[in-house]
């Protein structure tokens, strides 16, 4: 059932919302209406007596006709309910009643609510009370309510625990034989770390079960073996799935396809399906999607492509696509996608159009939204001798995305180094958020293509700037590369080798010149070479291991760059080299080291090959890894590599190359594996990076604080904005004028010098006079505001003389006074003049952005940004991230200005448009940092009603 605004003008469509449970399925949340009515007689009787007498306290069979009234009747203000729904059925049920001091039903302003849930019992356990309580907590927000009460009986337990794990402030108390508690809704930092934890083990649960699931069926499988479908179930065949695999073809003839066995459709399989891979064309996808909903499937790939790839048709398509199987409680892969890749021992999935044999076992976890890019990546991953954990290209996107992922991959032992390639971002908030989280125990490496939104990517736009996006994803420890090759480059020194300790690289190596050209490049990075080390061309590989074994022991480095350019018999010292490079590192680990080479593709291999004991064999038909006739309804499926599990937790340097179950080794872990980069370029790049990355870890531990003032006057602000909200629509917003602006920032210590307009001479003269001598006279049209350079400034005017005169030689050259709209503003201490900004971005949120004022720095871009809330150490680093900040500490023998006094500045508008949500735009320009103090010398404000937050309310998928 859908609701709409037009069938029912006060049903509030906003409320509805996808939520993915703490199995990993998802279910549906929104308003009860009077149609549900056949709906909640339904679910009633599906409730176990135990559940109903928890809920009314006393035996209560069925509901009344009464009953069934009251449940589905609701004004959405005073009484609200909310259902959890899969497909058309109930599986849980909350509401609200607004109450008065008395207890008694009331109306606003009385802020109190009773709540009480029902849940079916087969999905008890599932996570949907607490999802529900987010909801109907948010909607209780929006209609003023600000508390819960709750009777609960004592031996009610599970509900009990759905109230006290919540997060909020609580009052608990035994009255009459219940238990009461009153909660209070105000959102705290632990109800949002509960939720956000949730969210976490939610998706990433949704994530393991495509990933790693006991049984896979592929719809589409052509009979002749040719087409996406047939490919599909060779690639999971051949993989070595351990899993139950299954054919579908609606005219199928035979047992078997491709030695699979075969169905005509999905409800003909006599056993459960969790994974199902469809390869039909678009218009046949929906009933697919149908019958593997109604079997139980527990998520899809879909492969097919025609949707929102294809314009318009496509993309409402892909819009009813997402509708259909988020209604069965599934969670999708694509369209369009190109599909997924698990290496883990007990699994070895290969659900995707990658032929074999499958990328070997690995730790590194890769997510694209581009089949093409994917391939690529692979390509080149496996080519340079890298594994892979997981492998997931999403395609179009329109249900699992990279924030997904990257909630699996945080809890993922297998996964040490996540690399990503991302179109678009979605909704960069909670991208950092995620990736901020991630960062701070494996490396996230982004590679984003291009700024606009691509076919099928129907997400939240930004209107941020791909610089500001780049600066936001750094702050976030995310180390976001240009290209694809890049990525690679990174991935394969972060998932090699352990992190820098520092900048100071040691260049060694038998080439004088490339040598040269690595400390150039190094420089380029910011990193600090050392001098190179040449070791002539007529080094052997036993003077390399002397050579980097003495850089490794050293003190003066915390990295290592290996040139290397052909002896005559290249071929010959490859594994010489190579050998004698690996013993070098494994006699004094702890650095990381890079190889430069030219020419010397045969040492990339040797670098990067598995080195297998002597007496290593095929295995014998008898042994595991072999093929065994197939089973009813599964292809033939290999046992266990046979050897011990890898502990939890254990890392990739202490961990021995098993041989995956298919028979290829899996990659070298730890020491054994040296990355090697055929440019100085990339190899410094991808050093450079993890450089930058260790540095970003170890600031964690003093990630600063968000400081509390107590000037700050937080009630007028909120008071004040109200009050000029009062009759302004909402979506429209208003530029405050001066006066309110400067009233604003003071109530938070933000000082704005004082401006008086001056339409003539003669007001000019009468300001001057009220703001005292010496004074400024500026012009504040658009076309001539902060714009210095055209003339439009007078300076230090000492007396009226001289204040008349500069009045008529401004209007003299730049026009008339009604044109120009002089205004008058006291001196202040010269000093170097800056500009702060603030703005609400729809996506990203509340961002901070500081730079120097005038024309070379908006022309370079030399701007810095941060996230809001910044802390302390955000600001001190804002303030000297631009290229131009050796301005602001004594460049070329000028006096330093007072930066502890600008980084009050952004601090205190950090805390105002933080606070107050209302606050869209700030823009202070210029600020003067003078040697002491520092002023705004203009502040233009913006204010509107405050859209949701979204990443700050309840949990809910993305509805594109």
């Amino acid at each position: 059932m859908r609701m709409t605004i037009e069938s029912d003008p006060s049903y509030p469509a906003h409320w509805e919302a996808d939520v993915v449970l703490r199995d990993g399925g998802t279910a549906r949340i929104r308003p009860i209406t009077t149609e549900d009515a056949g709906r909640l007689v339904s679910f009633y009787e599906q409730v176990s007596d135990e559940s109903k007498y928890y809920r009314f306290f006393a035996p209560y069979p069925r509901l009344s006709d009464r009953d069934v009234h009251r449940f589905t009747h609701h004004d959405y203000v005073d009484r609200v309910g909310l259902a959890a729904t899969i497909g058309e059925e109930f599986i849980g049920t909350v509401r609200y009643d607004r109450i008065g001091p008395d207890g008694r039903p009331a109306s606003a302003p009385a802020d109190e609510a009773e709540v009480a849930f029902l849940v079916q019992d087969a999905h008890q356990g599932r996570g949907v009370a607490s999802a529900l309580l987010e909801h109907i907590g948010a909607v209780a927000r929006e209609r003023g309510i600000r508390r819960f009460a709750a009777e609960v009986l004592p031996a009610n337990t599970k509900m009990i625990k759905v109230f006290t794990d919540v997060g909020y402030q609580q009052k608990r108390s035994f009255e009459d034989g219940s238990v009461h508690l009153t909660l209070d809704l105000e959102p705290t930092a632990e109800s949002l770390a509960v939720q956000r934890a949730r969210e976490q083990r939610a998706e990433a649960r949704s994530v393991q079960r495509l990933l790693a699931p006991g049984s896979v069926a592929v719809v589409g499988v052509s009979r002749s073996g040719a087409g996406v479908g047939a490919a599909a179930l060779r690639n999971l065949r051949d993989s070595g799935f351990h899993g139950h695999l299954y054919a579908v073809n609606e005219a199928v003839t035979r047992d078997l396809l491709d030695g699979v066995r075969a169905y005509r459709t999905v409800e003909d399989i006599g056993a459960p399906v969790d994974l199902a891979v469809i390869a039909v064309p678009a218009e046949r996808v929906p009933d697919a999607v149908a019958a593997c909903g109604e079997h139980g499937v527990q998520g899809l790939v879909v492969l097919s492509a025609g949707y929102g790839d294809s314009g318009p048709a496509g993309l409402a398509r892909q819009r009813e696509l997402l509708r259909q199987v988020r209604s069965y409680g599934m969670r999708l892969i694509g369209p369009n996608a190109y599909g997924v890749i698990n290496t883990a021992p007990d699994v070895e999935l290969n659900a995707s159009l990658t032929p074999p044999p499958m990328p070997v076992r690995g730790r590194t976890g890769l997510f694209t939204q581009s089949g093409a890019i994917g391939i690529a990546l692979l390509s080149a991953l496996v080519r340079r001798g890298e594994g892979l954990s997981s492998f997931v290209s999403a395609g179009n996107r329109a249900d699992v995305s990279g924030n997904d992922i990257l909630q699996y991959w945080y809890e993922d032992e297998a996964t040490d180094v996540a690399l990503m390639y991302l179109e678009t971002l979605g909704n960069p908030r909670k991208f950092t958020r995620l990736a901020r989280r991630t960062a701070a125990v494996k490396p996230v490496v982004v590679a984003k293509g291009g700024r606009h939104t691509p076919a099928g990517h129907v997400v939240p736009g930004t209107r941020l700037s791909e610089d500001t996006v780049s600066a936001l994803l750094r702050q976030a420890g995310v180390i976001r590369v240009d290209t694809v090759t890049e990525l690679v480059d990174v991935g394969l020194l972060l998932a090699s080798q352990p992190l820098p300790a520092g900048p100071r690289i040691a260049i060694l190596g038998n080439s004088e010149s490339l040598g040269v050209l690595t400390y150039d490049a190094c420089l380029a990075q910011g990193l600090r070479p050392l001098p190179p080390l040449d070791l002539t061309t007529a080094a052997s590989p036993e003077d390399f291991r002397t050579a980097l074994g003495a850089a490794l022991a050293s003190d003066d480095c915390d990295a290592v760059i290996v040139t290397a350019i052909p002896w005559v018999s290249e071929h010959a010292l490859a594994d010489d080299l190579a050998d004698a490079l690996r013993g070098a590192v494994a006699g004094s680990p702890g650095k990381p080291v890079a190889v430069v080479h030219v020419e010397l593709a045969e040492l990339v291999q040797a670098l990067s090959a598995t080195r297998r004991p002597a007496a290593t064999r095929e295995p014998s038909a008898s042994e595991p890894g072999t093929c065994e006739p197939a089973a009813h309804g599964q292809t033939a499926t290999r046992g266990p590599a046979g050897e011990p599990p890898v502990p939890p937790g254990a890392g990739a340097a202490s961990t021995p190359a098993a041989p995956a179950a298919n028979g290829t080794p899996a990659s070298i872990p730890g020491p054994d594996r040296i990355p090697g980069y055929p440019a100085a370029e990339r190899a410094v790049k991808a050093v450079a990076e993890a450089v930058r990355y260790g540095q970003w870890r170890r600031a964690l531990a003093d990630a600063g604080q968000v400081p509390e003032y107590e000037d700050i006057d937080e009630a007028g602000a909120a008071a004040q904005l109200a009050g000029l909200l009062a009759d302004v629509d909402t979506g429209a917003v208003l530029t405050l004028t001066d006066w309110d602006a400067r009233e604003l920032l003071a109530r938070y210590g933000i000082r704005v010098l004082p401006t008086l307009p001056a339409p003539s001479p003669d007001a000019a003269v009468r300001a001057a006079e009220v703001l005292g001598y010496p004074v400024a006279l500026k012009t504040t049209a658009p076309h001539l505001r902060h714009r210095a350079d055209l003339g439009g400034v007078r300076l230090d005017l000492t007396n009226e003389a001289e204040l008349r005169r500069s009045y008529e030689e401004l209007t003299d050259a730049l026009g008339k006074p009604a044109e120009l709209q002089p205004v008058v503003q006291p001196m202040m201490a010269r000093g170097v003049d800056t500009v702060v900004r603030s703005v609400i971005d729809p996506a990203a949120g509340a961002v901070l952005s500081f730079g120097l004022a005038g024309v070379a720095s908006e022309l370079l871009g030399d701007t810095a940004h941060r996230l809001v809330p910044a802390t302390d150490r955000d600001a001190a680093a804002l303030v000297r991230s631009i290229r131009a900040a050796p301005l602001l500490f004594g460049w070329r023998g000028s006096d330093p200005v007072d930066t502890p006094a600008l980084e009050q500045v952004l601090l205190r508008l950090s805390r105002l448009v933080d606070d107050h949500p209302e606050v869209i735009g700030v823009t202070l320009e210029p600020v003067v940092v003078a040697v002491e103090g520092v002023c705004a010398l203009s502040a233009t404000v913006r204010i509107a009603h405050p859209p949701a937050r979204g990443d700050l309310g309840p949990r809910t998928l993305p509805s594109y």
